[in-house]
């Protein structure tokens, strides 16, 4: 039997880190070469997790340079992937979510007339400028994709009602809680000594991470006027704000929140760092998509810094709360929180919607079985 070759593609950290246990459950099908690119769309963040699941990227475009446009991504992207597309030929492409990289590696596929699979599938606010430029990305690369893995039921629906063949879309949970088995320890001891010394037991320790290109300017702003608020007025709380690189975000926090009592901020952790600070922290505060599926999972009540999300799901179960980047709306959500426990074991008790741990057996599973290497019932994740 010829086996079908498979490239999987990624240029982001919070790309990696829901692809690489696809890219090892992919690894053990004899029935699939697999390859993966990546495009370095981020450099180092990405170098992090390539090693904490011990990936070796078979192609590298490495693209990644300062000041980077949008427009410059997705051209470099396109004339890297081609080279690789018209030497490799795969059979299909694999690409997750949102990214530039996403959009890109599927335009290019198209152009070479190769099939496409997009892993969490179906996302959408419904308004194509908010997340930008991720929500037009989600949408042009469903209308590329042969193959979607929507994450839940409500993303395979707006799937649906955008014309999407219902044979080509799969309910598989998404591929994140899959990483989280491997990463999250109840024994982890921090690399990062300053984690080591901050009493999570006795504290009430909230995780924040504020980065979006929606919320530069007078959101991050607004944003770290609220924090400063929640310490002033909790004494038993301490803040672990992550600060993304980009000057525009780091900046702005520094500036306002450096120095400050019960206020640490640290550049971005690794995956492994980041997903135990969330296991022993008291609940997040953040603006990323990726955390509103994370911290549910591990049962930590999530305040989303923005007014919309595509991860409605989380909202609907109770996990996560909506509160945009207006101060009082913080402060207030967040004191709530700190100071009623019974709001607090509400959201922290919440069923997580977005998977069991399994995402990545039935993508490959619903590979395979495309390709008829092997006839595998699938039992979709229908939580």
């Amino acid at each position: 039997m010829e086996k079908k070759k498979i490239i999987t593609i990624f240029g982001t950290r919070p790309e990696a880190i829901k692809m690489a246990p696809l890219v090892k459950e992919l690894e053990k099908r004899e029935g699939i070469d697999s390859k993966v690119c990546v495009t370095a769309q981020h450099r180092e963040m990405l170098d992090q997790v390539l090693g904490l699941f011990d990936i070796k990227p078979d192609f590298d475009l490495n693209i990644m340079k300062s000041k980077q446009t949008l427009t410059g991504i997705t051209n470099k992207v396109l004339e890297g992937l081609e080279e690789v597309f018209a030497n490799e030929k795969p059979d299909m492409i694999l690409v997750h979510g949102d990214t530039t990289t996403t959009f890109s590696g599927a335009l290019a596929a198209f152009y070479q007339q190769i099939k496409v699979g997009h892993v969490e599938a179906g996302l959408r606010t419904f308004d194509k400028y908010f997340p930008f430029p991720e929500e037009m990305n989600r949408k042009l690369t469903g209308s590329l994709a042969d193959l979607h893995f929507a994450p839940t039921k409500g993303s395979k629906s707006n799937l649906l009602r955008e014309g999407i063949n219902e044979k080509e879309v799969f309910i598989t949970g998404n591929t994140v809680i899959d990483a989280m088995l491997h990463t999250v320890k109840e024994d982890y001891v921090f690399e990062n000594e300053l984690l080591n010394k901050i009493d999570f037991k006795n504290k009430k320790v909230i995780m924040i991470t504020a980065h979006r290109r929606e919320n530069w300017g007078q959101g991050i702003e607004n944003i770290c006027d609220a924090l400063n608020k929640v310490v002033e007025e909790n004494e038993d709380v301490e803040l672990v704000y992550l600060v993304h690189l980009n000057p525009v975000v780091k900046d702005v926090v520094n500036a306002k929140l450096g120095g400050k009592e019960r206020i640490h901020l640290l550049p971005p952790l690794d995956t492994k760092e980041t997903h135990n600070l969330m296991n022993k922290c008291f609940m997040v505060m953040t603006d990323s998509g990726g955390l509103q599926e994370e911290a549910p999972h591990l049962g930590k009540p999530v305040l989303v810094l923005r007014d919309v999300t595509e991860r409605p799901e989380a909202v609907e179960y109770g996990t996560v709360k909506l509160v945009g980047t207006d101060i009082d709306k913080i402060v207030n959500s967040a004191n709530t929180l700190i100071n009623n426990e019974e709001e607090y074991l509400k959201m922290s008790k919440a069923a997580n919607p977005y998977g069991d741990g399994f995402a990545s057996k039935r993508i490959a599973d619903i590979i395979e079985n495309y390709f008829d290497l092997r006839k595998i019932e699938i039992e979709e994740f229908l939580r």
